[in-house]
C-alpha cells in the first residue's frame, strides 16, 4: 500500500513525473528501468536453478557425488532464508539503489567464485553468498517496482519485474545447460557474471534512487505479524510454494516415470510460455481482481495436479495439465508480493522480507519432502500431494477477504480511470 508518508518520503528522490508522461500528461511506466529490475529477477532465479542442469559435470570437477552437488541449490535457499530478515532490518535505512547495487555485486562475486572453484567447500560458500544476495534482492525488488510506477500502474510494474522468473526457468536454465554442455559448466557461470556486470551499469544509468526508512522507523518483525492480513498471505505463500516445488523440483524424474523423460525441455518451455501469459493477465487485472486471481491461480494448479494424478497416461492431457499449471502459477509471485505489500502498509519492507524467507523455506522444504515421497512412495505421489496442499490455500484466500486478499487493491484510481495526480502538484 502506498501511504501518504511514502509519497512524501519518496517525492524528492522519485523521477520527474513529467518524464514518464505521454501526450496530454498521461503517466506511463518507466520501461527501461523496469526491464533492469526484470533482469535482476532473471539473474536471481537463474543463479539459484542453474546447477540443476549442470550437476554431472560439476560433480566430476568438484570430486563429489551428484547428490552432494545438488546441495548447491539447497544451500542457496538456506542462505536466503537465514539472512533475508536480519539483513532487511540492518539495511532498512540504506538508500534503495545502493542496496540493489550491493545485491547485484554479490551475485557477480558468487558466480565468479563458483566458476573458478575446484574445491567443494569453497563452492558451497559461494553459493551461500549468492543466497544472501538473493535475500536482499527479493525483499527489495517488488517494492522498488511499486515505487517506480504511478499508483494505478503498480500492478503492471510488478508483473513486468517478476517476468524474469518464468523466463529464467523456461529459457535460462535450458540455455545455461546447453552452454555448459557445449563449452563447459564454468563458462555458463562466467556468462552469468558478465550479464551481472552489464546489469550493474544498467542500474546505475537507468534506475531511479529512493530513500530507505528513517532511523527511528526500522522494521519490527513481530509487530508486522500482528497487522491484519499479513499472516494469511504468509501462510498461503508457505503452502503454495511448498506444493509447487514438490512437483517442479522433481519434474524430470516424474516425466521419466510416466514415459516422457525425453521431453523435459519441451515441457519446461510450455510451462514457461503459459507462465508468461499468466503474468500478463495478472498485470492487467491485479488492481481489480487480486483475490479472484489468487483463487483462480490456486484452482488452476489444483486442476493440473488432478489431471496428472489420474490421467498421466495421456501425453496430450499431460501437456494440458502443464499449460494449466503455468497459467495458475506464473502470476503467483506478483500476486503474493502485492498482497503482502498492501497488507503491510508502512511495514511493507518487513512483510516482504518475511515472504522471501518463507518462500525459500518452502523451496528447501519442497526438495526435502519431494525426496522423501520419492523414496517412500514414488513420483506418482507428487500430484496428489500438490492437490492436498492446495485445499487449505484456497480456503485461506477465500477466508481472508477483508485483509490479505481483498477483491480490489486498496489503491485508487483504477487502471482505466483518470490518471493519477502529479505528486509534485
Amino acid at each position: 500500500m502506498s501511504t501518504a508518508s511514502d509519497t512524501a518520503r519518496d517525492a524528492a528522490a522519485a523521477p520527474d513525473p513529467k518524464s514518464s508522461a505521454g501526450e496530454g500528461g498521461e503517466q506511463k511506466l518507466p520501461l527501461f528501468a523496469l526491464l533492469a529490475l526484470a533482469t535482476a529477477v532473471f539473474i536471481t532465479s537463474l543463479t539459484e536453478t542453474l546447477p540443476a542442469g549442470l550437476l554431472p559435470a560439476m560433480s566430476r570437477d568438484l570430486g563429489v557425488s551428484e547428490s552432494a552437488t545438488g546441495q548447491t541449490v539447497t544451500v542457496y535457499a538456506i542462505g536466503t532464508a537465514l539472512t533475508a530478515l536480519p539483513l532487511t532490518a540492518a539495511t532498512s535505512a540504506w538508500r534503495r539503489k545502493k542496496l540493489l547495487l550491493t545485491a547485484v555485486a554479490g551475485f557477480a562475486l558468487a558466480n565468479t567464485v563458483t566458476a573458478v572453484s575446484s574445491v567443494y567447500g569453497l563452492t558451497m560458500v559461494a553459493r551461500f553468498v549468492a543466497g544472501v544476495a538473493a535475500g536482499l534482492a527479493w525483499a527489495l525488488l517488488a517494492g522498488y517496482a511499486r515505487r517506480m510506477a504511478p499508483v494505478h500502474l503498480q500492478g503492471k510494474a510488478m508483473a513486468m519485474a517478476m517476468a524474469g522468473i518464468p523466463v529464467a526457468l523456461s529459457l535460462g536454465v535450458p540455455a545455461g545447460t546447453f552452454l555448459g554442455d557445449w563449452l563447459g559448466w564454468r563458462v555458463a557461470f562466467l556468462s552469468m557474471t558478465a550479464l551481472t556486470v552489464v546489469l550493474f551499469g544498467w542500474i546505475l544509468a537507468a534506475v531511479p534512487d529512493f530513500p530507505g526508512q528513517a532511523r527511528g522507523e526500522r522494521p519490527r518483525m513481530l509487530r508486522t505479524l500482528r497487522i491484519p492480513g499479513v499472516t494469511p498471505v504468509l501462510f498461503v505463500t508457505l503452502v503454495f510454494v511448498l506444493a509447487h516445488t514438490i512437483l517442479y523440483a522433481y519434474i524430470a524424474t516424474y516425466l521419466d516415470d510416466i514415459g516422457l523423460g525425453g521431453s523435459t525441455g519441451l515441457v519446461l518451455l510450455v510451462f514457461g510460455g503459459a507462465s508468461l501469459a499468466s503474468i500478463w493477465i495478472v498485470g492487467a487485472q491485479i488492481n481489480r481482481r487480486l483475490r479472484g486471481l489468487t483463487v483462480g491461480g490456486a484452482v488452476l494448479v489444483a486442476v493440473a495436479a488432478a489431471l496428472l494424478a489420474v490421467l498421466s497416461d495421456s501425453t496430450a492431457l499431460v501437456y494440458v495439465a502443464v499449460v494449466l499449471w503455468g497459467l495458475g502459477w506464473g502470476g503467483v509471485p506478483t500476486l503474493l508480493q502485492t498482497a503482502v505489500g498492501d497488507a503491510g502498509g508502512d511495514h511493507a519492507d518487513s512483510a516482504q522480507a518475511m515472504l522471501v524467507t518463507l518462500w525459500n523455506v518452502a523451496m528447501a522444504g519442497g526438495g526435502i519432502v519431494g525426496g522423501i515421497l520419492l523414496d517412500a512412495v514414488g513420483s506418482e505421489s507428487f500430484p496428489w500431494t500438490v492437490l492436498l496442499l492446495l485445499l487449505p490455500v484456497i480456503a485461506v484466500v477465500l477466508y481472508a477477504r477483508r485483509a490479505g486478499f481483498p477483491e480490489h487493491r486498496p489503491v485508487a484510481p483504477a487502471e482505466d480511470a483518470v490518471p493519477a495526480p502529479d505528486p509534485a502538484a
